[in-house]
């Protein structure tokens, strides 16, 4: 591609950013069969204790983004996004936090809360991805790692793929561990907005928007790997 080219409007811009959807892991052939009832239960174990080390790097991916960001309002907006995982004020129901919500996920699925955050049944190529993602966070200018998560604008499909059809196809699952899929769907409309804002404000040249897409394209294949571990560490 050209990037000497002139830049792409707004709304050009955009539609290539979404458009990077079709490479989204919800396409993921581990992630199909899932959603479609063919996962045994010790597949469904595997992907929520692996999932959970890529929930618990969250908060300290955008612990790093903040750190980076010499902006205050994007700071006064980001710092949800922490207590979102983390939780906040008194750290019960709904304010308990994403990591919990996940917690009691496991429990759902068979895993007790000390299995589960002792990490022991991570895959290797699910710790590297992850940590390269917050690698990239801590290095990466801030709105560059900002840019890197906008995968959540195609998020909000695959949680409610899981809330139609886990309780059909896995009638052995506690429905209350479906919470997180639930909690997500607002909250990661309203982190697109942001992460959105912030995308097309900073990445002006063709050349930056095509580093925008590029960084995108990172970050999804950051969660297609993970998959592709998963599917070779719990194979059918």
């Amino acid at each position: 591609m050209d990037t000497t080219a002139a830049p792409w409007s707004r709304e050009q811009f955009e539609a290539q950013l979404r458009d990077k959807g079709r490479a989204y892991h919800i396409h993921h052939p581990f992630n199909v069969r899932m959603n479609g009832g063919k996962c045994s239960p010790a597949q469904i174990r595997g992907w929520v204790a692996n999932r959970f080390y890529y929930q618990s790097i969250i908060p300290m991916k955008d612990a790093a983004i903040l750190s980076n960001c010499d902006d205050r309002e994007t700071r006064r907006l980001w710092i949800a996004r922490i207590l979102d995982h983390d939780g906040h004020d008194d750290y019960s129901g709904s304010a308990a936090g994403g990591i919990e919500a996940w917690t009691r996920l496991g429990e759902a699925v068979g895993i007790a809360r000390e299995e589960l955050w002792s990490l022991r049944h991570v895959a290797p190529g699910v710790r590297f991805a992850c940590d390269a993602y917050l690698n990239f966070a801590r290095r990466a200018p801030w709105q560059e790692a900002v840019c890197s998560s906008l995968t959540e604008m195609f998020a909000p499909q695959i949680h409610k793929d899981r809330l139609a059809s886990w309780p059909e196809c896995y009638p052995w699952i506690d429905a209350a561990g479906l919470d997180y899929f639930r909690s997500r769907i607002p909250l990661a409309q309203r982190d697109v907005d942001h992460g959105l804002a912030v995308t097309l404000d900073h990445f002006t040249t063709r050349a930056m928007q095509q580093r925008a897409l590029d960084i995108l394209q990172f970050k999804l294949d950051i969660l297609w790997t993970m998959l592709d571990a998963i599917e070779r560490a719990y194979p059918e």
